[in-house]
């Protein structure tokens, strides 16, 4: 066993760990100092709160990583099928490690949190990252696709908000709501066609082919499986969106007639 491969199993070790960590007791700590309302949640409440927060630090470590890697990596820009990025590899490696506390986490309070397109989106993940890590290949392209990670945070923050009962329409709710939107449409919906169109523009080149059949199905495959919960979530989102749009114009027409009355 070679040193980078000690040092991707152990840094999948560590993140998992570290995020199993942060849900049993790191996260009962912090948001208790952070926010006086965690601690009147109830326990439920309280279980899928600690998950998202496990989320969130997730999401801000690979997506930021992952976005350096996209912009900076002059290995994985010249040549995203091969390019070896040690970076890149361990970055994959904490995702890969969150991916199964999380499941862990899923299965264990399934009745709570319990969710079967998040077990599908994990699986599906995890089968995708297990190609880069062990063989190798497509380490810039799966950083690419922790770029989606970004949108995580806002959609968390949306259901805090939630939890803590915040008025829909106050101006920290209101503006999270507009920035989770667009991030999720730039991250996950609109990158879309410019991925596809570079995964066809390789499509028969020699790079392509020496990747082999197993692994030229499993990338088209699970890009695929992801991209069509990644749709289906951007229409459960946007249906949200023009919702509280469509109230606010309400609310905003009813204090017009308010003060016009007063008036």
């Amino acid at each position: 066993m070679d040193t980078n491969t000690i040092l991707l199993i152990s840094t999948c070790f560590a993140s998992f760990f570290t995020f199993q960590i942060i849900f049993h007791v790191v996260s009962y700590w912090f948001s208790a100092k952070i926010s006086p309302g965690f601690n009147n949640l109830n326990f439920k409440k309280k279980i899928e709160w600690n998950s998202r927060v496990v989320s969130t630090c997730h999401s801000l470590v690979v997506g930021l990583v992952g976005l350096y890697i996209f912009l900076f990596d002059e290995a994985g820009i010249a040549d995203p099928l091969w390019g070896d990025t040690s970076l890149g590899k361990v970055n994959v490696a904490i995702a890969s490690g969150y991916l199964v506390s999380d499941l862990l986490i899923l299965i264990w309070y399934w009745k709570v949190i319990g969710d079967k397109y998040f077990v599908i989106h994990h699986c599906t993940a995890l089968y995708a990252y297990h190609f880069v890590l062990n063989d190798g290949v497509l380490v810039y392209v799966g950083n690419f696709r922790l770029l989606a990670e970004l949108s995580s945070p806002f959609v968390n923050q949306r259901w805090f908000f939630e939890a803590l009962k915040y008025p829909k329409f106050s101006k920290a709710n209101v503006i999270n709501g507009i920035l989770m939107t667009v991030v999720f449409f730039v991250v996950r919906i609109a990158s879309i066609p410019p991925y596809y169109g570079y995964m066809y523009s390789v499509f028969g080149t020699e790079a392509y082919m020496r990747l082999g059949f197993l692994i030229q199905f499993s990338w088209i495959s699970t890009c695929v499986v992801l991209d069509v919960m990644n749709v289906m979530w951007m229409i459960k989102i946007s249906k949200g969106c023009i919702k509280v749009i469509s109230l606010l114009r309400q609310e905003k027409a009813r204090k017009s007639l308010q003060n016009g009355k007063l008036d």
